[in-house]
């Protein structure tokens, strides 16, 4: 009998291990100026049933419109997107309770920053309006130092009224981190920085550029599963570039379009994402399309398009895949909430779970650990 109730035991204690691995950790930035927010949002996340739990938010947090989370998931950097007074923020993180603790902030060292990325040493900021790349050390602590390198992009586009001058739209690790790649919307160029953690003032140090066609907006990009190639999505125009990738550079591959044949309505695309099997391609356009168009990746990164889905709302900024690849979830920024899709890990296609989190203009959406 003892040797049943041990085994039944021993059941127990592993069934509800499997299920916490199930569940994570989402993480939700927003804009707060519109409508009532409080900053950044803490979910817990179901990756079996797509059901969620809030846990915990920050407090009077202005505009953290993209997140970026510690590699030991101890720390929350943000970025806080206001004009001539934006900020990066640093924030302690308990994953169990989901609780932020402000840390620090400092000057973006450029107006209106957009995207932010972290290792070990260094958190790195795209300033969209500021047109330039900040680079902030970290303390010991977790909390923010003050900017060590600043790094102005020039130039402007043939659209006068989106490319007046540059715009850097993102940045990104390359996956061996040697490299930042950054996307300039205003002057549709795509930068390729060599990266040096260590360096006091010269973390990064230009290795190439690249243009891409003139008008297009380079706006976000993806790294395939493998490192061999990246796919640029541009805002303005709506294309969608392959390039093979080596050691900081890029060579054009091909290029396709993310809007369906028949549309001609106003459109603006967003994000891009591979599924975490690294077999599909997804890619989100706003405006008057509000779909995410999907494409499946077959040999040598060529993409094979597979169709578009409506995602339910306006506005779709921001769209994450959960770690496992069974959701696919969409931060509509106008329309105030978060679309929960189940995805078929077999054909990429995106049903609407008829599951929603309804949130004050959700523009980010990062997932953790517990």
């Amino acid at each position: 009998m003892k040797k049943q109730y041990f085994t039944l035991f021993l059941l127990l204690i592993f069934t509800m291990a499997q299920a916490q691995k199930d569940k994570f950790n989402l993480l939700i930035g927003t804009y707060t100026q519109g409508c009532e927010s409080k900053g950044i949002y803490v979910y817990e996340f179901d990756s079996k049933t797509g059901d969620f739990n809030f846990k915990n938010a920050s407090e009077n947090v202005v505009n953290p419109s993209y997140l970026t989370v510690s590699k030991d998931n101890k720390f929350v950097y943000s970025v806080n997107e206001f004009g001539a007074q934006s900020k990066v923020s640093s924030f302690g993180y308990d994953s169990a309770s989901g609780k932020l603790d402000f840390l620090n902030s400092q000057d973006s060292k450029g107006a209106d920053p957009c995207y932010i990325i972290n290792d070990d040493k260094n958190v790195i900021v795209a300033n969209y309006s500021g047109g330039n790349i900040s680079v902030f050390g970290k303390n010991s602590d977790g909390s923010i130092a003050e900017a060590k390198q600043v790094i102005q992009h020039y130039g402007k586009g043939p659209n006068t009224k989106r490319q007046e001058g540059p715009h850097v739209h993102m940045v990104h690790f390359s996956p061996d981190k040697k490299f930042v790649l950054s996307n300039d919307l205003g002057n549709d160029k795509v930068y390729s920085y060599e990266y040096d953690a260590n360096s006091t003032n010269k973390t990064l140090k230009v290795k190439d550029s690249i243009s891409v066609g003139a008008g297009s907006g380079p706006r976000h990009l993806t790294f395939s599963k493998d490192g061999k190639y990246v796919y640029l999505l541009q805002e303005l125009n709506g294309a969608l570039t392959t390039f093979c990738y080596s050691e900081g550079k890029l060579k054009k591959m091909g290029e396709t379009s993310i809007l369906a044949k028949d549309f001609k309505g106003a459109f603006s695309s967003a994000d891009i994402h591979i599924s975490p099997d690294g077999k599909f391609l997804y890619a989100s356009n706003r405006g008057e399309a509000n779909d995410i168009t999907i494409f499946k990746i077959a040999k040598k990164g060529k993409l094979e398009l597979q169709g578009q889905t409506s995602t339910l709302g306006k506005g779709p900024r921001n769209f994450a895949i959960d770690p496992t690849g069974n959701f696919l979830l969409v931060a509509h920024q106008y329309t105030n909430n978060i679309m929960i899709f189940k995805r078929d890990q077999s054909t990429g296609a995106l049903t609407d779970t008829g599951k929603r989190i309804d949130l004050c203009s959700p523009v980010c959406l990062v997932f953790t650990e517990k």
